[in-house]
């Protein structure tokens, strides 16, 4: 993942609007170190810290929906990945100090446009995220000495600013939570047992998109013919019908921009997708 990033911010400094001079700069991700020597301009994004952002932590379990069961799945880990940029030229003297200061600048505005990381610069993992790419630009690192930095890279000092992007890392930690409850039984007798128990059943089912996945149709009516009864689905597609006697019944499920679908079904059902349905357009 740190190497998609690596790549999205590559992809953010070759954009054809960012300037001349910044998108023919050569673009490196190694440590500044007393071996790097560049041999042409360079912008050097040097990825020295990475940390969980606290403040972004989510601890409450993401519940979903797969086939027939519920799986409950850790968060995302929020990281914040911190650059020190730096530039770099193959000038002498003066001439050198204002050429990597003016490359310098050029990063530090072109950065800065993007407080949020669009998504036509994302590379790889960091595709269709679960939440944005927050960045922040030029910010003060508070306890970081800069002279103690230079002199473990064994460079003599040069200018630079902090990019720090948040990013979201699937932890893969998942656990089926079982199956949808379509049936439910109730029964009701007597204290005294004196006559026969009574039994009531719920049911529930979803209906769906045949073109789609996954499709749920939210506002579909659906009418259990036989007792007359009327509902409309959830915005996840599901429905309920309640204290119904044991036996045959038809669903009929209409909604506008849909064929009016018919289904036969049985209290209680025998399999998870007894009482869905599926609308054709």
């Amino acid at each position: 993942m740190f190497r998609d990033l690596d790549e999205t911010l590559r992809t953010m400094l070759d954009d054809p609007a960012t300037p001349n001079e910044l998108r023919n700069a050569d673009i490196s991700f190694e440590p500044p170190d007393r071996n790097f020597t560049p041999s042409q301009a360079t912008v050097n994004l040097f990825l020295y810290d990475v940390r969980e952002n606290r403040v972004l932590r989510d601890p409450v379990p993401v519940i979903e929906r797969v086939g027939g069961l519920f799986v409950r799945r850790t968060p995302p880990l929020r990281v914040d990945c911190s650059y020190l940029i730096t530039t770099w030229t193959t000038g002498t003297g003066a001439a050198r100090v204002a050429e990597e200061h003016r490359l310098l600048s050029q990063a530090l505005i072109w950065l800065s446009r993007f407080p949020i990381i669009p998504d036509r610069f994302l590379q790889g993992s960091l595709v269709n995220p679960p939440f944005p790419h927050p960045t922040m630009v030029a910010q003060t690192n508070e306890g970081k000495n800069m002279g103690e930095f230079w002199t473990a890279l064994e460079q003599p000092p040069r200018p630079s600013f902090n990019l720090v992007v948040t990013i979201a890392m699937d932890l893969a930690i998942e656990s089926p939570e079982g199956p949808l409850v379509i049936t439910k039984d109730m029964g009701l007798r007597q204290k005294d047992g004196s006559a026969p128990p009574e039994q009531w059943f719920q049911i529930g089912g979803t209906v769906t998109d045949a073109d789609s996945l996954p499709g749920l149709i939210a506002g579909a009516e659906v009418r259990l013919v036989e007792r007359d009864l009327t509902t409309l689905t959830d915005d996840q597609g599901r429905f309920t019908f309640t204290l119904l006697p044991e036996g045959n019944y038809t669903l009929e499920v209409s909604k506008a921009g849909f064929a009016t679908t018919s289904k036969n079904i049985t209290i209680p059902g025998a399999s998870l997708d007894a009482y869905d349905v599926i609308l054709l357009p």
